[in-house]
């Protein structure tokens, strides 16, 4: 029995994705300093120690979500389906708490903290979507209005039930979010996209000259093309992050010293332990600790999205190339799962693992849309605080009308990123090859 629980954590720890969940661990961990730190105030520690649970609980959902198998589970997408309305609708019972105008949080009493059944649903939401867009990439096509409007119905009700029910816009607008990335990434037609984008234009409009939109939702508007608009109102929010921003200069204030988020007193930063923390973080740690944050942010998400998804796919399929007597005559030796793994499998799938290596660092290398889209895109000497142009993005962004030098030098260009690539291949062929002959 004790045998089969240690085999199980390891499979479960083997298949985990440490250097993601470090990352996402150390952000989570930060963010818990920075909500210590919007709290001092309070002179109480509930947020905090509500925070922490909440991490150590992600990680156990982590581990436990990397043990399901998502396809099997979106099969019964009838039943996600109706957990996610039941969520939404528990907010009209009594559990339902009003905040500032949107209720949108359950109470249980006795519990110390307040659940939100967006982010709860959100999973749900997720898996039930694409079990949709399978299945009518498979029948219809994604290209029909049948099609479109299969899969905008569902959307449609999950977002018009919550806001219905809850006034949260802002959960509202996520939700549309994830259905236009998934559609995008399904392949669903631009055409569809610039109609969606327009007909909403259009519906804000008129909705917006009918006077059918609630004032409060038409000042928060406003107020984000200008502060100044009602600085004592609806601009107060907005007015007092843009002063802790601007405090925090360079190197900030110090961590526990901000004026904005440290004060008691009514001039001080309202809400500055929810979606403004980063008000925070930018009195606080200044410039420098917003940059750490938002690298940070960068450096999941390229890792999420554009690199590991090559690495991971190509290294299984090495892993799994490895024959399973060698693993069975390790386990025989007396050798653990873990030291089997370690020690036979991955010597064993080596070649495998660099050529995916290459892969990944050639396909990150290469990927000149997303640079030119974060890095700012200014042709200049890369500096620590400045926006620079990448190698690629000057190739992708210049080339069509280059002619002359400018064509030579971008040839040039384009000829040191081969270079690159090749001396990578040829640093792995000389390790490889050293160790084999070792």
């Amino acid at each position: 029995m004790l045998k089969r629980i240690k085999d199980s954590i390891f499979d479960i720890l083997r298949q985990a994705d440490w250097l993601l969940l470090c990352l996402c661990c150390g952000a989570a961990l930060f963010g818990l300093v920075m909500i210590a730190s919007a709290t001092n105030f309070l002179n109480s520690w509930k947020m905090v120690i509500v925070q922490a649970c909440a991490i150590v609980l992600g990680v156990g959902i982590y581990f436990l979500m990397s043990q399901i198998d998502l396809t099997e589970a979106a099969k019964r997408w009838k039943w996600l389906l109706g957990f996610g309305i039941v969520m939404f609708l528990l907010l009209k019972t009594p559990l339902g708490i009003e905040n500032n105008g949107n209720r949108a949080w359950l109470g249980i009493q006795g519990f110390p903290a307040n659940i939100q059944p967006a982010e709860i649903v959100k999973l749900t939401f997720i898996l039930v979507l694409s079990r949709q867009l399978v299945w009518v990439k498979e029948n219809w096509g994604l290209k029909s209005l049948r099609s479109i409007a299969f899969l905008a119905g569902h959307v449609l009700l999950m977002v018009g039930l919550y806001y219905v029910i809850s006034s949260d816009m802002g959960s509202a607008l996520v939700y549309i979010f994830i259905f236009a990335a998934m559609a995008f990434v399904a392949g669903v037609a631009a055409r569809w996209f610039i109609i969606a984008l327009l007909g909403g234009g259009a519906a804000f409009y008129l909705l917006w000259e009918l006077d059918k939109i609630p004032d409060y939702m038409k000042e928060r508007f406003m107020v984000v093309f200008d502060h100044n608009l009602d600085p004592l109102g609806a601009g107060w929010q907005q007015t007092r992050s843009l002063l802790a921003l601007g405090g925090g200069k360079l190197t900030g204030q110090g961590l526990f010293h901000g004026i904005q988020t440290q004060g008691e007193y009514s001039g001080s930063l309202p809400f500055r332990y929810t979606d403004f923390i980063f008000s925070a973080i930018g009195e606080e740690l200044g410039m420098l600790g917003c940059l750490a944050v938002l690298l940070l942010l960068a450096a999941i998400i390229v890792l999420s999205v554009m690199i590991l998804p090559s690495i991971i796919k190509v290294s299984m399929t090495a892993l799994d190339a490895v024959p399973k007597e060698y693993e069975d005559a390790s386990l025989a030796l007396g050798a653990t799962p873990i030291e089997t793994y370690f020690r036979v499998s991955v010597p064993a799938a080596k070649s495998g693992i660099a050529a995916a290596v290459v892969l990944g660092v050639g396909r990150a290398i290469g990927e000149a849309m997303a640079v030119m889209m974060v890095s700012g895109n200014v042709p200049n000497m890369p500096s620590l605080f400045e926006s620079v142009r990448f190698l690629t993005t000057a190739v992708a962004s210049e080339m069509a009308y280059s002619s002359g030098l400018q064509q030579q030098a971008l040839f040039s260009i384009a000829l040191v990123l081969f270079l690159f690539i090749m001396l990578i291949n040829a640093c792995l062929n000389f390790f490889l090859k050293r160790n084999k002959e070792g």
